[in-house]
């Protein structure tokens, strides 16, 4: 079973919907006291204050640290889900979980089109990369964003797209995963790496 976190923000239906397509049983969880389970998805679309607010009011923080970092439950932050892993963000003033020594950074706006938006190359890095194995020689999601991920540690890099230059779309640190684009909205792609997901 698959728990998706409700704090207000993100495509939840969405998200459950592809699960299904999948035949991947999961639930939308809108209270911290029912998280009891075997795998977290941490959507979000929005602002990176908003998100970190809505968190902490309606306390989600201390249990989410309890499962992700203490019982080591696997755990995918989507998009905005996943910047919110991080230490920080450019994007507001708030600090982040925490727990991917990164920070958020907004992509050159006299340099490229922003948002970052439509269909885009994920390419792997890591031999770890279990999320983004597919039979496929290139992988292909769909972004929306205008600010991305600067790990700080290359190890836990997965994979990197090109958009100006390379950034980090997706990271692995141990159980935590996270990916920048949406593989709710990634047809076959995004059925592939929710398919790996729930096969962890």
């Amino acid at each position: 079973m698959i728990q998706i976190i409700n704090y207000g923000l993100g495509n939840l239906g969405s998200v459950q919907n592809m699960l299904k397509r999948i035949n991947v049983q999961s639930v939308i969880v809108k209270s911290p006291r029912d998280l009891i389970t075997e795998k977290i998805i941490l959507p979000g679309v929005g602002s990176f204050d908003t998100g970190m607010n809505n968190l902490l009011n309606d306390g989600w923080i201390e249990v989410l640290n309890e499962k992700v970092q203490k019982e080591k439950v696997p755990t995918l932050g989507i998009c905005l889900g996943m910047q919110l892993m991080t230490n920080r963000s450019e994007e507001g003033h708030l600090g982040g979980l925490g727990w991917i020594d990164g920070e958020v950074i907004k992509f050159p706006v006299n340099k490229l089109k922003i948002p970052h938006m439509g269909w885009n190359v994920v390419k792997a890095v890591n031999e770890d990369a279990s999320i983004l194995q597919s039979e496929k020689d290139e992988l292909r999601f769909y972004f929306v964003h205008s600010f991305y991920v600067k790990v700080n540690n290359r190890s836990d890099e997965l994979g990197v797209t090109y958009y100006g230059d390379n950034f980090t779309s997706a990271f692995r640190r141990q159980n935590i995963y996270g990916v920048q684009f949406h593989p709710e909205k990634s047809h076959k792609f995004g059925m592939m790496l929710l398919k790996n997901f729930a096969s962890l």
